[in-house]
């Protein structure tokens, strides 16, 4: 077996002080080129890795984030993931993913194993269920970070970076209006979370300021199996809604996925409209759904930008907003 290259290995055999050798592999200013290509020639040739564990103990902090959220499988999540990583990744960071499952004993658990492991920073998503964020916020006396996203606290003076849940739903509402309907079944999530509480908010507001006298059905759904079932008993109804307002991506396959049981023509029989993170599930359906979109890609980006101003002194409480913007399709 193989012996791993240490910084002792690589001075003996250039016959230079650990400190030097160690100095050169971090392009140290002091050390001549000449030793530094020396030194890299033969890191390169031994395959040295630094011992990340030794550096993290020495300086009480690693090169991870910490990124928990309720559900790893969430597409809108799936996206945020994706977008932090590559950039963090590009700044020389890597992520520790966990996933709390809703459940906010889980996310404690979580939140004391990116402590255990000396994160840079952590990432959070709290569950529907998350009353005291206190835990969170004693990060700060290890000199961790915590950036709160998508789903935040309500009151706290925290970092949190938002999507624009009243401008996507305003806008959603104001789509509606244009299309002179008269019955919208508007269908939100948890109605525990502030996402929901802004964008039913939000939406109910701007269809009472229409002058056409817009009839509002409000349900909540916490799946899309809810969702599904929603959609089916109002529109086995007499009196069905002309229109049926989805608040994510998750409730927009539970209402799409009941239209097509029931073989509902889209915009004919019904019109649909919601709020999602892309294009990629508006665009599975046919016609394209109409939606107004909140990216989760861009809220990663501003996320870590966040992160990474708050790591470079930049420490005092901010909230961010990722703007919305409405997308036309044919289903409304």
């Amino acid at each position: 077996m193989r012996t791993k290259a240490t910084l002792k290995n690589i001075s003996q055999s250039l016959n230079l002080s650990i400190s030097t050798v160690s100095r050169a592999l971090k392009n140290h200013p002091d050390i001549s080129e000449e030793t530094k290509q020396k030194v890299m020639e033969l890191a390169t040739l031994l395959e040295y890795e630094p011992n990340t564990h030794a550096i993290n103990l020495r300086t009480n902090r690693s090169k991870i984030f910490g990124l928990i959220v309720p559900v790893i499988s969430n597409y809108f999540y799936h996206s945020f993931i994706a977008s932090v990583e590559e950039d963090a990744r590009k700044l020389g960071y890597s992520l520790l993913i966990l996933q709390s499952g809703d459940d906010p004993m889980i996310e404690l658990e979580n939140l004391k194993l990116c402590r255990l492991n000396r994160v840079a920073g952590v990432f959070v998503s709290i569950t529907s269920l998350t009353k005291d964020i206190k835990p969170f916020l004693k990060l700060d006396e290890f000199d961790i970070p915590v950036i709160f996203f998508d789903k935040v606290p309500s009151f706290e003076a925290c970092n949190k970076i938002c999507l624009a849940d009243a401008e996507a739903a305003a806008l959603a509402a104001q789509a509606v209006i244009a299309k002179n309907k008269k019955m919208v079944l508007a269908i939100y999530g948890n109605a525990e979370l502030s996402i929901t509480q802004k964008r039913q908010k939000a939406f109910a507001s701007t269809l009472s300021q229409s002058a056409t006298g817009i009839q509002l059905l409000e349900c909540y759904a916490s799946t899309p199996e809810e969702a599904e079932k929603i959609t089916r008993e109002y529109c086995i109804m007499t009196n069905k809604p002309d229109t049926i307002f989805g608040m994510s991506d998750e409730i927009l396959t539970g209402i799409m996925r009941s239209i097509q049981k029931m073989k509902l023509s889209v915009p004919g029989d019904i019109a649909i409209i919601s709020i999602c993170n892309n294009n990629f599930i508006p665009s599975l359906y046919e016609p394209t759904i109409t939606y107004v979109e909140t990216s989760g890609l861009d809220l990663g980006k501003l996320a870590l930008k966040r992160m990474m101003d708050h790591l470079g002194g930049k420490t005092f409480v901010q909230e961010l907003t990722v703007p919305s913007r409405l997308v036309e399709g044919g289903s409304l």
